[in-house]
């Protein structure tokens, strides 16, 4: 599957920023830093370049309203779902002084799920995704350190966690009440699945490791 890699301009984890042959790259305004510093040309420059501080020479550039309803991630997201693309990886979407930031890409990974889009936020230690309605993660059993789980938006029902230090059957998740947080792996092959309702799922990240495998189970 062809790939959307968004850049933006909080902290930066950049081992796993591999654009293949056929995907994209946006700059998300400042985040064009982040690529100069790296070597990368991208395909589109996209925001409304206040934090930036001036409009970019690029191949392609779309200049956003300051006042608007997206931030300038998510209106990269959107723009790579119109053109076609059902997988996005976000990086510096997460970090910074602007911690009401990192929570709008938190909620743009539930947006992207409610319009069948596989998004993953990848943060300099660990990485996000949203899952829902009968999916399921497998993670590769070299994983280790910290999983966490958050219901976002309504119950979650029929949640499942395996080969984790505290499993779950059967369970539901609620967003006011913090259950599924503070797990880990064990060396273990690991999963997690959702029956009904939509989670974020929280992991520490190695980019050693590929991310983990989607699967679903309807």
């Amino acid at each position: 599957m062809k790939s959307c890699y968004i850049v933006a301009a909080a902290e930066l984890a950049p081992e796993r920023l591999r654009p293949e042959p056929g995907d994209m790259l946006i700059a998300a305004d400042a985040g064009l830093l982040h690529l100069e510093r790296l070597g990368l040309a991208p395909d589109l420059a996209l925001g409304d370049f206040d934090s930036l501080g001036y409009v970019p020479e690029a191949p392609q550039v779309e200049v956003c309203p300051v006042r608007k309803d997206d931030t300038d991630t998510m209106a990269a997201l959107r723009r790579a779902l119109e053109l076609g693309y059902r997988r996005a990886l976000i990086f510096g979407g997460l970090g910074g002084r602007r911690f009401d930031h990192s929570l709008a890409n938190v909620q743009a990974l539930a947006w992207a799920d409610a319009h069948g889009m596989e998004a993953w936020l990848i943060g300099r230690s660990c990485a996000l995704t949203a899952l829902s309605d009968g999916a399921e993660l497998r993670f590769d059993a070299r994983y280790r350190g910290d999983f966490s789980a958050f219901c976002l938006g309504g119950r979650a029902e029929g949640v499942f966690e395996r080969g984790l230090s505290y499993g779950l059957e059967d369970a539901e998740l609620t967003p006011d009440f913090p259950l599924a947080v503070s797990n880990s792996f064990t060396g273990e092959p690991a999963s997690i699945s959702v029956t009904r309702g939509r989670l974020i799922v929280y992991w520490q990240d190695d980019p050693a490791l590929p991310l983990p495998e989607r699967r679903y189970i309807k």
